[in-house]
C-alpha cells in the first residue's frame, strides 16, 4: 500500500513521518511516534479513551485518519504535564480521587482541558457535558466532575 508522508505537531515537537493513509491518529501517536497515554478502546469514537487537543479542541483520535492528520497541531496526555510538574487538570484528578483504573482518565483529562481552556470556571453541567463523550465504568463521575469544577477555585 502507498504511504503518505505527513507532517504533524505534537506536543510541541514536529513529526514529519510516513505512514498509510488508513492508520488513525491514534495509531500515529501510540505506535508511529511512542505515546501510549492515549488509549486504544473502542476504536469507533462511543469511549472517549483516546481524546486528544487537535488544534485546541477534543477530539476522538481513533476517528482522525492520518491524511487528516496533517499539519495538525496535536495534544496528547503527556503533553500537559510542563517540566515534570502535572497540569492543574492532572493534580486535581489526583487530588480528588478521580482516577480509578487509569484506563479513562487520559482521555477525560484531555476533555477537561478542553473545557477549562474555554471555561475556567466551568459549573458541575458544564463539566458534565464536556466528558459526555468518555465512558468510565469504575466509577460514578462525582469525583472526576468535582476535579474538573476545583481547578481554578484555589487561584
Amino acid at each position: 500500500m502507498n504511504k503518505i508522508s505527513l507532517d504533524l505537531t505534537v506536543n510541541g515537537q514536529v513529526y514529519e513521518i510516513s505512514v498509510s493513509p488508513t492508520l488513525t491518529l491514534l495509531d500515529i501517536l501510540r505506535y508511529e511516534i511512542g505515546l501510549t497515554g492515549t488509549k486504544k478502546g473502542c476504536g469507533t469514537g462511543d469511549c472517549g479513551a483516546c481524546t486528544v487537543l487537535v488544534n485546541g479542541r477534543a477530539a476522538n483520535a481513533c476517528l482522525i485518519l492520518a491524511p487528516d492528520a496533517k499539519g495538525a497541531d496535536i495534544t496528547t496526555i503527556e503533553g500537559l504535564a510542563v517540566e515534570g510538574e502535572l497540569h492543574p487538570i492532572q493534580q486535581a484528578f489526583v487530588d480528588h480521587g478521580a482516577i480509578q483504573c487509569g484506563f479513562c482518565s487520559p482521555g477525560m483529562i484531555m476533555s477537561a482541558a478542553d473545557l477549562l481552556n474555554r471555561n475556567p470556571n466551568p459549573t458541575a453541567e458544564e463539566a458534565k457535558n464536556a466528558i459526555s463523550g468518555n465512558l468510565c465504568r469504575c466509577t460514578g463521575y462525582i469525583k472526576i466532575i468535582e476535579a474538573i469544577t476545583a481547578v481554578n477555585k484555589h487561584e
